[in-house]
């Protein structure tokens, strides 16, 4: 795997695709720079070794040229981040792109306006492509939260270099975390899946079953799983028509040696919401009236077990209705239990939506391995597909 640090970028210019797709408040003020963090080290890298960076990214999904999707509203942020200023072209392509890159000189930062202002970037357009191509001497892709989409700026540009293209040290980083778990890791492996649907999650679970030792089910599928069991799951949230497959997924696991875990208990509310009146029973008797809305203490001390002989780790989804706070003690107290097998020297990889908005919220970001800063390339590196941003740089 060819990344940053294979190459001297001595007086070379780096046209690299980061992923600043950051949020914004009304202000245009960034309210979350966990992105342009993550690709610092390897602007800084190729700073350091006497080069130039021309960053291009998309933010948000403009229609045509939408000011208040403009790359202009963080040049701040990425200037205090990086610590260095950062010029801005007001195109990604044409004369301004071209003028501004062109007198880019060593240790400089250029940062391009937003990709998605053009159809073309969507389209995978190679003529788009091939004028972003003109910017750089190096082509490094940064962007794992894109490297799923096969975008011109993703994907396409690439094969405008192809002795001179790399991995950043974000997206070395998301391929290696990945691989430690799908190939590499230490046994025991442990997947933890939460979240709503089985239906949003079966191909993950395809894929995973022959690598992992122990598969934690939480979140809202649970109770589909619950009820293809005989059951009896109140109001709770389920998936009629995914009660075959349940029961499918739960022979499969069995036939390939892997331990299914399931809550044993719940907290169950008369109503969604945080206010409604709550009570705890077994996971198979919750009444009519009531649905299961986070694991109950038997549950939590039962994943922290599994959790605890494990030596490597993949979290992908919450508990329970971690939003409320009266439905997040179960994901939190996952949460710890992950951390504490972290320190004791597992590998811990949260991905996707939920769990790192989760990991965010309860401060367990500096306490796991790694947090993975794509959700959609994340889950479909877990499915088993090759994604075009990976394939353009490895081919």
């Amino acid at each position: 795997m060819k990344t940053v640090d294979d190459i001297n970028f001595e007086n070379k210019k780096a046209l690299i695709r980061v992923d600043f797709n950051v949020p914004l408040n009304e202000k245009f003020e960034v309210t979350d720079a966990t992105r342009i963090i993550s690709a610092k080290s390897t602007i800084i890298k190729i700073l350091e070794d006497g080069g130039s960076c021309i960053l291009m990214s998309h933010l948000g999904r403009p229609k045509g040229v939408q000011d208040e999707f403009s790359l202009r509203h963080i040049v701040k942020k990425v200037e205090e981040i990086i610590g260095v200023e950062v010029k801005f072209a007001n195109n990604c392509i044409g004369g301004d792109a071209q003028t501004a890159a062109t007198n880019l000189q060593a240790g400089q930062i250029l940062l391009l306006e937003n990709l998605r202002f053009h159809e073309e970037e969507k389209q995978g357009d190679e003529a788009f492509a091939k004028q972003l191509a003109k910017l750089g001497d190096v082509y490094v892709n940064d962007a794992f939260g894109t490297a799923h989409r096969a975008h011109a700026s993703t994907t396409v540009v690439a094969k405008f270099f192809p002795e001179s293209k790399c991995f950043g040290k974000l997206l070395a980083k998301e391929i290696e975390s990945i691989e430690k778990v799908m190939t590499s890791g230490e046994k025991p492996v442990t997947a933890v899946l939460g979240g709503a649907k089985v239906s949003s999650k079966i191909t993950i679970i395809d894929n995973i079953l022959d690598k992992i030792d122990h598969l934690i089910i939480g979140g809202g599928m649970t109770f589909t799983f619950i009820k293809a069991q005989g059951g009896q799951i109140g109001d709770s949230l389920v998936e009629d028509d995914k009660l075959e497959l349940a029961n499918d997924i739960l022979e499969k696991a069995k036939s390939k040696n892997v331990s299914i875990h399931l809550p044993v208990d719940a907290i169950i509310a008369d109503a969604f919401n945080n206010n409604a009146h709550t009570n705890t029973c077994d996971i198979d008797k919750i009444p009519n009236g009531w649905m299961g809305l986070d694991v109950g203490p038997n549950t939590e001390a039962l994943f922290a077990n599994v959790i605890s002989n494990s030596k490597t780790i993949l979290w992908n989804g919450p508990l329970g209705v971690f939003e409320m706070p009266n439905f997040a003690k179960g994901t939190i107290a996952l949460g710890h239990a992950i951390a504490n097998a972290t320190e004791k020297g597992a590998f811990s990889l949260v991905g996707g939506g939920d769990s790192v908005a989760a990991v965010k919220q309860f401060g367990f970001e500096e306490k796991v391995s790694y947090v993975s800063t794509g959700g959609g390339a994340m889950l479909e590196s877990l499915e088993g597909k090759t994604l075009p941003g990976i394939a353009a740089i490895i081919n």
